[in-house]
């Protein structure tokens, strides 16, 4: 009796691997071919045409960050290249409008206005008449926008609507996700989103739809989140408010996950994961080769990018 006990509860074992398999949304690096060897890598966007990306490459411990380049021709992603308006300040959190024509970022260079002294963060863009004009020279998004506190993360809506996470009060605790809407070919006064996605902890790095027809973005520590920072999604009804948001278990890890970017087009979500697969009881490198390659391996604890198929569009 016991062994087809077993035997039962290995077949069932089974069935239950194989459908928790089936239902498993894989997640993987992006492009590590070209960037395992770039240190810190996070805030990812591409554009809608699909052959032009940037991102943000920082410092070990972030004392540098730049916003990075890449291009695409047929099926091959160019080397890397600091972006044009990058390098000389600490930029990064780059954002494409939904239609290709202007790049937002967020930068502590000076405006000689709002901060002389740049030691705050704030909204910048630049903006071309095509896809293959040159960009413009970096733009302040200036008042009611940015402010003598931090802005973050700018994303865009196809109506301009601008969300962006902010330090500047009045928050409904520290780090609040704001949007601030286009009218009249200016930026309305921000307000703090609803208590559906604000609390008294910390939210940010909020990426809108186009349509404004859903919003995901962190939560660092939330109750039951499963790791130090969660990515969560919350819908807009038809009422045009946002509902509870919902923790999304399929791709959060057990360690910081941030930065999301979706593009609608292919149903991709791209974000920025410390993942750490580094195992000291596991890995026993026997030379400065297996050393070095365990160090620098994809999932190390440092930021990196990755990406999984996830259709989260609403029907």
């Amino acid at each position: 009796m016991k062994s087809y006990y077993l035997i039962f509860m290995y077949l069932l074992s089974l069935s239950y691997s194989f459908s928790q398999e089936k239902n498993a949304i894989e997640v993987t690096p992006v492009l590590p071919e070209i960037t395992s060897e770039l240190g810190q890598l996070r805030d990812f966007t591409m554009a809608p045409t699909q052959d032009e990306a940037y991102f943000t490459m920082q410092s070990f411990f972030g004392e540098i960050s730049a916003i990075v380049k890449i291009t695409k021709k047929g099926t091959t992603w160019s080397a890397p290249s600091i972006a044009p308006f990058s390098g000389q300040f600490h930029d990064m959190e780059p954002m494409f409008s939904p239609d290709g024509l202007q790049l937002y970022f967020v930068s502590n260079r000076n405006t000689g206005k709002i901060n002389p002294k740049a030691t705050d963060y704030d909204i910048w863009f630049i903006r071309r008449e095509s896809k293959n004009a040159p960009w413009s020279d970096p733009i302040n998004l200036g008042a009611p926008v940015n402010t003598e506190k931090d802005e973050f993360y700018p994303s865009i809506a196809t109506n301009g609507n601008l969300y962006y996470t902010s330090t500047a009060t009045p928050t409904k605790g520290q780090d609040d996700i704001f949007m601030s809407e286009w009218k009249n070919n200016s930026y309305t006064t921000p307000i703090s989103l609803s208590e559906a996605i604000n609390t008294k902890g910390m939210e940010f790095n909020a990426f809108v739809a186009p349509d404004e027809s859903f919003i995901l973005y962190t939560a660092y520590k939330r109750k039951g989140g499963t790791g130090s920072g969660d990515l969560y999604i919350s819908y807009k009804n038809k009422e045009g408010q946002w509902t509870p948001s919902e923790n999304m278990t399929q791709i959060n890890s057990s360690t910081m996950d941030y930065c999301p970017f979706y593009d609608t087009k292919t149903k991709t979500i791209y974000f920025t994961s410390k993942k750490n697969t580094i195992n000291p009881h596991l890995n026993k490198p026997q030379n400065i080769k297996q050393l070095t390659d365990i160090i620098f391996q994809y999932e190390n604890g440092l930021s990196r990018i990755y990406s999984a198929r996830l259709d989260i569009l609403k029907k």
